[in-house]
């Protein structure tokens, strides 16, 4: 069964597409509805759902501001709206369908084929996934596996200097001056890296201590490989000294 939340400022426009979805699919239950705007984001990054409806003209901020401060996007999005010049907006937000209201008994069937052939292929993807992480554990343990942009990216060990936190993200700099950002906190990227090579120095950063050129003692500082300078706090300053 599909978990569907619904977003919509007018609550007839809610009971509406509730009771369509409870009469069209028995493939789809709606487990949560809102029409507040603050609320519906706080939900949604708190629990797991395969779609969501969106309404756009909401008093608060529009239906493509709520998706910008959405954590994650691993479900599918169908933007609902009266007015129809958001088309190409809802393309470039990717999502999977746009439903003008009132919304038609014919249209909201095709878009919940779309909705499961969204899930088949997400869920195909993920198997995939999985195995070529496997493997790269398995028979590459100098690999490090990094998901992406919806794409995997295999880095040696050599490659990566240095990893910042960005809140409930991570950005990974490399050896040719390339950030990676990815949506793991670093506590998560920490446990993705070797304990022997690589060391939190600091709440906000992991360093490759292969990189690191110099320790300023009296300042609290190592310096890396291309001159990046990176903290050390004091709770580390112990633990790091051990390391060497």
């Amino acid at each position: 069964m599909l978990k569907a939340v619904i977003v919509d400022d007018e609550p007839k426009a809610i009971q509406g597409l509730t009771w369509e979805l409870s009469n069209f699919s028995e493939d789809i239950e709606v487990v949560k509805t809102f029409s507040d705007e603050k609320k519906a984001i706080e939900y949604i990054n708190s629990n797991s759902l395969d779609c969501l409806f969106l309404d756009i003209e909401m008093p608060t901020m529009d239906g493509f501001q709520l998706l910008e401060k959405l954590k994650k996007r691993d479900f599918a999005v169908v933007i609902t709206t009266a007015y129809n010049e958001y088309a190409i907006k809802a393309l470039k937000n990717q999502a999977i369908d746009y439903l003008m209201k009132p919304i038609d008994s014919d249209d909201l069937e095709e878009t919940l084929n779309r909705i499961k052939s969204y899930h088949t292929k997400t869920d195909s993807s993920n198997k995939f996934e999985k195995i070529l992480t496997s493997f790269n554990e398995r028979f590459n343990r100098r690999k490090i596996t990094i998901s992406t942009d919806g794409k995997l990216i295999f880095l040696d060990e050599s490659e990566i200097v240095y990893v910042e936190s960005d809140g409930n993200y991570s950005s990974i700099y490399t050896t040719l001056n390339k950030k990676i950002v990815v949506t793991k906190k670093l506590k998560e990227v920490n446990l993705l890296l070797p304990e022997d090579h690589f060391f939190r120095i600091h709440n906000s950063y992991i360093i490759n201590l292969n990189k690191i050129k110099e320790f300023l003692k009296a300042d609290g500082y190592v310096i890396l490989d291309g001159g990046h300078k990176i903290p050390v706090s004091r709770q580390k300053k112990s633990d790091f000294l051990d390391k060497f």
